[in-house]
């Protein structure tokens, strides 16, 4: 598993939290973690594994970094297997609020191909996809 990318950027917008799509943190998704410090579920976007800090903010202390990327690489394995991932910490669409991604190789094309998850109703257990009729 190999890491890459930085937080914020040289002219990050400020939001306010009440605002922030990731400090809403609806469930629509496949929910694989949740603690006081991040939660972890499906990107909506790209249909990988998501890390978000629960505070709203870019300036995660390393120690909170060091579990939510230990939480990201757990959701990884569970859901590409033994498939080779990457962590993804550059924040290309909200870079006001701190999260990651673990993408595998083919994230790109299945994102606009796949069936996506929903919330079970439960934090872990199984992935379940959509239903198309």
């Amino acid at each position: 598993m190999a890491e890459s990318g930085a937080t914020g950027g040289p002219s990050v917008p400020e939001v306010a939290p009440e605002d922030c799509e990731l400090c809403e943190a609806a469930r629509f998704t496949h929910w694989y973690h949740e603690d006081d410090v991040c939660w972890v579920a499906d990107c909506e976007a790209c249909d990988c594994p998501m890390v978000v800090w629960k505070q709203h903010g870019t300036a995660a202390p390393d120690d909170d970094i060091e579990h939510m990327m230990a939480q990201l690489a757990a959701a990884g394995r569970e859901r590409f297997g033994d498939d080779p991932f990457t962590i993804d910490r550059v924040m290309r669409q909200i870079p006001w609020h701190f999260h990651a991604h673990a993408r595998d190789r083919r994230w790109q094309q299945r994102r606009w191909s796949s069936q996506p998850s929903r919330y079970s109703g439960a934090v872990g257990g199984p992935r379940l996809l959509i239903e198309t009729t």
